[in-house]
């Protein structure tokens, strides 16, 4: 008899990825796929290690999980000269002659993790321990100059989230990352490597008939 497969290997560049991963994977409804059977590892040589042997480290275990997914940040990787598209292309590619062929995919993260972090939504706000304090978050960073007005995002993602943290005096750790993923909007993200990831857990993990319906936290009415 076969052995059955998981649906899905995640390779990861570091615990904080893995924990957002968590927290993202909870919510299959929210997502629009089906409850996904997972695995998660992270690469001992983080995002270079992912770049360059994320297809030896994935390579055993072909015949473990139906699909796998390769992330990690471009910023540290040691191919950040060359662009997010390309190195997706080229990772994904060394999957496929692997032995994965279309059943792998590698999601890089432009220029890191937090970039995912920022957005309108209060959660950012409530996770970030600044709920109802004021200025609120965003006008905290544009005074700082670290968030200007019109721009979606932070220049530096990273150095956003360190301060706003700084100033609440509240500990970064990998169960903030998993409670950021598990409660702010996705629809709200309009970073291209979360929605290539979203569409990729859409096309493999499509969400059957009698499934529930997506309910995002910050929109489900009070009873």
């Amino acid at each position: 008899m076969s052995e059955v497969r998981s649906d899905l290997v995640l390779l990861v560049a570091d615990k904080d990825m893995e924990y957002a991963m968590k927290g993202l994977l909870s919510r299959p409804a929210a997502l629009g796929i089906r409850r996904v059977s997972c695995e998660i590892y992270v690469h001992p040589e983080h995002d270079s290690g992912c770049r360059t042997h994320g297809h030896v480290f994935l390579r055993s275990m072909l015949q473990r999980f139906s699909r796998a997914i390769v992330m990690f940040d471009l910023h540290g990787c040691g191919g950040e000269i060359r662009g997010r598209e390309q190195i997706e292309a080229e990772v994904t590619g060394c999957l496929e002659k692997s032995g994965w062929f279309d059943r792998a995919r590698a999601i890089v993260l432009d220029p890191e993790l937090e970039i995912w972090v920022w957005s309108d939504s209060p959660e950012v706000d409530r996770c970030l321990g600044w709920a109802g304090r004021r200025p609120n978050l965003r006008a905290h960073l544009e005074v700082e100059g670290i968030w200007p007005a019109g721009m979606g995002k932070p220049a530096d993602p990273k150095k956003a989230m360190e301060l706003s943290l700084r100033k609440v005096q509240k500990a970064r750790s990998s169960s903030l990352y998993k409670n950021l993923a598990a409660s702010v909007s996705f629809q709200r993200c309009v970073d291209p490597s979360f929605n290539r990831l979203l569409e990729t857990f859409r096309a493999w993990f499509p969400m059957c008939l009698n499934d529930a319906p997506a309910i995002d936290r910050e929109t489900q009415s009070p009873a």
